[in-house]
């Protein structure tokens, strides 16, 4: 891939690696519907917008999605 290339989607593990969790944890945000995903062939990738509005949701321990959609609401 050259520099100037922008990466649109990455797979579970980049996700993870790219979130500071474990995959199996991006899995469940996943499957949670939390996170969202598309599924390509026998892969699964992750938009980096998502993983970034992931992070900008503030999401934290003990936190609902509902209660995040409020507060950003």
């Amino acid at each position: 891939m050259h520099r100037d290339e922008t990466v649109l989607a990455v797979g579970m593990v980049e996700a993870a690696r790219r979130l500071g969790l474990s995959a199996r944890t991006v899995a469940t945000l996943v499957l949670r519907r939390e996170l969202p995903s598309r599924k390509v062939g026998r892969r699964r990738i992750i938009p980096v917008v998502a993983l970034e509005a992931f992070v900008q949701a503030n999401h934290g321990p003990g936190r609902t999605r509902a209660a995040a959609l409020r507060e950003t609401a």
